[in-house]
């Protein structure tokens, strides 16, 4: 992607209501456990959809919380999610929660070969409501973003109304995060090659978690 349309603020910059934005992100959920992705730049700056949140601050936050309620408060397994995610990224071209949610994935246990199939919308599982939630993302994905009365029954009764509507959510926000990329040429942060994998971090900081409760 070209280079931002936006300046990427340093902390230094930030007046109170963008600091009180920024704090809670570096500082929240996504900043806890292990750190798959880079949230800052070694300048502090904040990557992704988050730097962007910065320039309007009363948005940012309802955005951010609802993303954090979207990632960490909602009933559906951590593969679903991420499943979700990779798939809205894959429709709306999105260089950086590819680049985030491909590591979130695999750490969830998502196999190289299943991200590969979900960068090409060829995605299949052997799980049922796995399958039916990408199914629900693909076609919401697609022309008017809504589900036919015979799909809405099929997707219903095999999720749940509760579930289908966790997933409904969390495609119109990924949209929303990623059209807010595009549009400003946010893509994703460079990646240093002598960088741990995601799977070792995870593996790590689970063991860590284990040793805690010994």
């Amino acid at each position: 992607m070209a280079d931002s349309r936006i300046k990427t603020l340093r902390p230094a910059e930030l007046d109170v209501e963008q600091k009180a934005l920024y704090d809670s992100i570096v500082t929240g959920p996504r900043a806890q456990g292990p750190q798959l992705f880079a949230l800052q730049d070694d300048e502090g700056r904040l990557n992704g959809p988050f730097g962007l949140m910065l320039h309007v601050p009363g948005l940012g936050s309802a955005l951010q919380e609802l993303g954090s309620a979207v990632r960490y408060r909602t009933a559906m397994t951590a593969r679903i999610r991420e499943i979700a995610i990779l798939t809205v990224a894959a429709a709306t071209e999105s260089e950086f929660e590819r680049y985030a949610h491909e590591r979130v994935g695999h750490a969830v246990g998502l196999s190289a070969e299943e991200t590969t199939a979900l960068r090409s919308g060829e995605f299949r599982s052997e799980d049922t409501t796995e399958q039916a939630a990408y199914e629900v993302c693909r076609r919401l994905l697609a022309g008017a973003g809504t589900l036919g009365d015979e799909d809405f029954r099929r997707f219903e009764a095999g999720l749940g109304h509760s579930a289908l509507l966790e997933l409904v959510v969390l495609v119109g926000y990924y949209r929303t995060l990623s059209q807010m990329m595009n549009v400003f040429g946010v893509g994703a942060p460079a990646v240093s090659k002598t960088s741990r994998t995601p799977q070792h971090l995870f593996q790590r900081w689970r063991g860590r978690r284990s040793r805690s409760r010994l």
